[in-house]
């Protein structure tokens, strides 16, 4: 039997940790048409639920976490006790469905059974309806979770993730150079053993300094924030759309990632909240968890979190959008080289050695801890690059749904969709009240980038 790893459990006990936190990750698939019934529906997700091994599984705990709890069959599973049909009230607008998926996202996950739900949800308005995927984080982190989504639709072959890869020049043949010779240089054993001893010493103090950071950035406490503290069992949630095309034109335009721009327009978005509530955005103002991939590309598919993370300080301090976009780029690049990375992959690899026993009472007390030196989570996941179908009908839209857990009041989750780039949102319900103004803010912003880059005079300066 396959055993949790300590990464993973930290979520279960990260939510036993405070009884208003539901640690469920989420996403919607709105489809064009009319829905299907019920019973047509739960035949065909549960033929594509069973090629999911971890779906048909539920955990057996270990009592006072002698061991790490394991994975085992479901001896009772009926794909029944995970299915859910809901109708939105009228008109059936993004409004009503954000409501609905904050609701269903506040409701924990029963771990008597495998950690996920599937909600149909109908009544969409332009004769639509949608898919809720409802799946615990001990379960997956995003990008397994959006490769469980997305296999539950029609035909998902393996370049769905795929991004457009330019042509290479073919080489032009000419008979008539001759080869030639090596005359490189044979490497030296001893200078090798010392460029590799070299290498390994730099990379030894550059994840001693990245833990040094984290755990500052975990001890110091913000910029007295309103936008950490304790959370209610209530949610928000909110979606941003804005034109891919629109984001690769800044990309290209400034040199920069679409990490880079998707961070900058979180930025702007929540340099817009702390206006509008009279705060002063200051340079130590939103110290930001932002989680890091290292998923090899033969691992994409499994289930589990592999992920390490970072934390910068977004620039909410400043107001001009290129400077925004150069001091996120620069931050990021100096967060990435300082080793924050490497040092919490580190950490937890080294996790899963230490007896579970030993390693569950940290975690647990830990997570107890009121936390003051994160403001909020901003992940990106890429999401399929081109458009898909759910039982014959093409998904028009796919929705990210972050959690918020350990005082952290908002959440905001990236993922790229065949033309669209979307930021899903969530909040404490009585915290994110303005959820609109961080929406509007992140909008207002690609847009204001997308705008300036057009403008041929302006230059970036690395």
């Amino acid at each position: 039997m396959e055993q949790l790893k300590t990464l993973d459990a930290s979520f279960l006990m990260a939510e036993d940790s405070d009884r208003n936190v539901s640690l469920a990750i989420g996403g919607i698939a709105i489809v064009d048409g009319a829905a299907p019934n019920r019973d047509q529906f739960k035949d065909t997700l549960a033929q594509r639920i069973r090629a999911i091994p971890r779906c048909t599984q539920m955990l057996r705990t270990q009592p006072f976490d002698v061991g790490a709890p394991q994975w085992v069959d479901d001896p009772g599973f009926d794909v029944n006790h995970h299915l859910r049909r809901v109708a939105l009230p009228r008109p059936g607008g993004d409004a009503e469905l954000y409501r609905v998926a904050a609701d269903i996202l506040e409701r924990r996950l029963d771990r008597n059974r495998p950690l996920w739900e599937c909600w149909v949800i109908e009544g969409l308005k332009g004769n639509r309806w949608a898919v809720l995927m409802k799946i615990h984080h001990c379960v997956a982190d995003g990008i397994s979770a959006t490769r469980i989504l997305t296999r539950l639709c029609d035909d998902v072959g393996g370049d769905a993730f795929a991004r457009p890869v330019a042509a290479k020049r073919t080489p032009v043949a000419r008979p008539y150079l001759k080869p030639v010779p090596d005359i490189a240089p044979r490497s030296n054993p001893i200078d090798d053993f010392w460029r590799t001893i070299a290498r390994i010493a730099d990379t030894a103090v550059r994840t001693a300094s990245g833990a040094a950071e984290i755990a500052g950035g975990l001890i110091r406490p913000s910029a007295g924030s309103s936008l950490v503290g304790p959370v209610t069992a209530m949610r928000r949630y909110r979606a941003v759309r804005v034109p891919l095309a629109d984001v690769e034109q800044i990309r290209r335009k400034f040199d920069v990632t679409i990490n880079d721009v998707a961070l900058t327009a979180i930025t702007a978005g929540f340099r817009s909240v702390l206006l509008h509530r009279g705060e002063q955005p200051r340079v130590d103002s939103l110290r930001t968890l932002v989680p890091a991939s290292v998923r090899s590309t033969d691992t994409l598919e499994e289930p589990g979190n592999r992920i390490s993370i970072m934390l910068p300080y977004l620039p909410v301090e400043q107001d001009d959008p290129i400077q925004q976009l150069r001091a996120v780029h620069s931050r990021l690049a100096r967060t990435k080289h300082g080793g924050q990375r490497q040092a919490a992959n580190v950490v937890s690899s080294a996790a899963d050695y230490v007896p579970f026993m030993l390693s569950s009472w940290l975690i647990r007390i830990l997570t107890r801890l009121p936390q003051r030196g994160i403001v909020t989570l901003a992940t990106n996941v890429p999401g399929p690059r081109r458009q898909l179908e759910m039982m014959g009908h093409q998904v028009a839209r796919l929705l990210p749904i972050p959690p918020i857990a350990l005082r952290l009041r908002t959440g905001v989750a990236v993922l790229s969709y065949a033309d669209d780039l979307v930021f899903g949102i969530t909040t404490d319900y009585d915290a994110g009240a303005d959820i609109e103004t961080l929406a509007n803010g992140i909008e207002t912003a690609v847009a204001r980038l997308a705008m300036l880059s057009q403008d041929s005079v302006l230059l970036f300066a690395k």
